[in-house]
């Protein structure tokens, strides 16, 4: 008995060993791929900021301008300038190209939205598809103020009618008031 109670404690030991091994393989291999994939982000920034470099300081200022200012068509939330997708890493070239050429910023603009549509800027222009956006919310709480302001009159006009009848008959109970009200709206 004693030799089989010997063999389960050496299997049960070699066992947690072995499962902590395992956990601590586990932890390293994870800790490894945050690592590559940080390194991996970093040298795509220093990447695409050593990349596009201009001989003139106005021209950086107003690249650096245009690609916080320009969004990312595939992503909804990103400028180029932060997203690493393949569509914003063309964009951000193409607007490198048109600022070397000379182009201005308001002119490398109507470029994009004319090939991308008006979503890739950020501030959309005023149109009457737009406007829509703004007025509505305005026109809901206006609306929203008016039936609440009417339905307030509308009760008002009742009132004195129910502060009457409720002093006339001050032994009356409260089921037959309650029945009063109810015939009365019924």
């Amino acid at each position: 008995m004693l030799v089989i109670h010997d063999t389960f404690a050496v299997f049960n030991r070699s066992l947690a060993l072995h499962n902590s091994i395992k956990l601590l393989c586990s932890i390293l291999c994870l800790l490894a791929s945050f690592s590559v994939t940080a390194n991996t982000a970093t040298n795509k920034e220093t990447t695409a900021q050593t990349q596009f470099h201009f001989a003139d300081a106005e021209k950086q200022r107003r690249f650096m301008e245009l690609k916080a200012e320009l969004r990312c068509p595939m992503c909804q939330n990103q400028n180029i300038s932060d997203s690493n997708a393949m569509i914003a890493v063309d964009l951000k070239r193409k607007v490198y190209d048109l600022v070397d050429e000379g182009k201005t910023k308001q002119e490398v603009i109507d470029y994009m939205k004319a090939r991308y549509g008006d979503f890739v800027h950020y501030q959309p222009p005023v149109t009457f598809v737009t406007i829509w956006l703004w007025a509505f919310p305005i026109l809901f709480v206006v609306m929203a103020a008016l039936t609440i302001f009417w339905r307030r009159n509308k009760g008002v006009d009742d009132s004195p009618q129910l502060a009457q009848q409720s002093q006339s008959s001050p032994a009356q109970s409260v089921d037959e008031k309650a029945d009063n009200l109810m015939d009365k709206y019924k």
